[in-house]
């Protein structure tokens, strides 16, 4: 149940929020006057938002299933985003893999996969600005995802992925940077 309000209350907070709402609004308006864009500018360069219905998840899944690979859900003009839904069978990672500038989000929806993370990297070789691919890593540790399960990998964490039967997942990720 809400508390009570008086008057008294709204009159000392309605200032600080009213600062707080202006401090924004003269922040949003300052951006787009530095970039020379009017309000209507701003909102018709919006990329638009994006619905995946659950109905569209489970078509792609059954593609995927028949076909396994990734299919980009949603990649972001906007913001650094990716989203991709990733259907794999008996596949294993041939090295540890780490990224200078992208962080993953894995969340299993259906199966299981095997991670292994984090540790000393060995055998290391630079793939290309900011990605790097290693031999082994020493000390990582054995991570059983199943169904449900989510796994966030910072930046710079190694890992590696092995799928011994079926794994989907969800992988939401910032893409690489451009060199």
């Amino acid at each position: 149940m809400a508390k009570s309000t008086s008057r008294r209350n709204f009159l000392r907070t309605a200032p600080v929020a009213a600062a707080a709402g202006f401090t924004l609004a003269d922040s949003l308006s300052a951006m787009a006057q530095a970039a020379g864009l009017t309000g209507e500018q701003v909102a018709a360069a919006a990329q638009p938002f994006k619905l995946i219905k659950s109905g569209d998840l489970e078509t792609d899944m059954k593609a995927l299933d028949q076909n396994p690979g990734d299919n980009h859900l949603y990649d972001s003009r906007s913001i650094p985003l990716q989203i991709m839904l990733t259907t794999e069978k008996h596949k294993s990672a041939p090295e540890f893999e780490w990224h200078e500038g992208r962080d993953h989000v894995v969340h299993i929806v259906d199966g299981s996969t095997l991670y292994e993370v984090g540790g000393t990297p060995k055998g290391v070789k630079q793939m290309g600005s900011g990605e790097w691919h290693a031999t082994g890593s020493e000390g990582s540790k054995s991570l059983l995802l199943g169904k449900g399960d989510m796994l966030i990998l910072p930046r710079g964490t190694l890992h590696k992925r092995s799928t011994e039967d079926s794994v989907t997942l969800l992988l939401i990720s910032n893409p690489a940077p451009k060199a």
